[in-house]
């Protein structure tokens, strides 16, 4: 299988639990691609998607993408260009539309902030996991019911694990690795 590893806003590859997934992803014998997305400085969904054009063709029924927080737009935006059936996304305090917070709005409206075609979305992939923290202070849970039912499919809502990320202590993450086996 082939996994996309998609980091967030003023993230990279190399930070909170992605390189830890990677490693163990690659373990497994799975190809693993990490792309670098600009941030924040240049970070608009066209400069994203210019990053990512190299890989598209890599897109097949074997992929899985991984999102985190502003990754999951982006991986929906990329699932409504593939025209493809992937195998699963696991995406991980994702959002669309407006957070009301001045630090993130700004540079993440042109990935969130847009109409969506959820039909074609949800016929991308073969299942879509969400997983959420009832504390996260950027991604209100709400955000995680408003996508579940874009999506049709339930949240996994996980207590104290904030945003995901680093500071709350997510430099691995077990419970996404063993979602990601269910289905390997």
């Amino acid at each position: 299988m082939r996994f996309f590893l998609i980091h967030g806003a003023y993230g990279g590859p190399n930070e909170n639990w992605l390189p830890w997934l990677a490693e163990k992803l690659r373990s497994y014998g799975h190809e693993v691609i990490v792309p670098q997305f600009p941030t924040p400085q240049d970070q608009t969904l066209q400069n994203w998607m210019n990053v990512f054009s190299p890989y598209l063709d890599k897109v097949d029924q074997d992929t899985v993408f991984v999102g985190h927080s502003l990754g999951v737009a982006f991986t929906l935006s990329v699932l409504e260009k593939a025209r493809i059936r992937v195998r699963a996304c696991f995406l991980v305090a994702g959002f669309v539309g407006s957070l009301n917070n001045p630090h993130f709005d700004p540079i993440n409206q042109s990935f969130t902030n847009k109409s969506f075609n959820w039909n074609t979305i949800r016929g991308s992939a073969k299942e879509f996991y969400l997983f959420y923290s009832e504390n996260d202070p950027y991604v209100p849970l709400q955000k995680g019911r408003e996508l579940a039912g874009h999506l049709h499919v339930p949240l996994l809502v996980h207590k104290n694990a904030a945003h995901f990320n680093a500071s709350a202590g997510f430099s691995t993450f077990p419970a996404l690795l063993k979602r990601i086996q269910l289905i390997t």
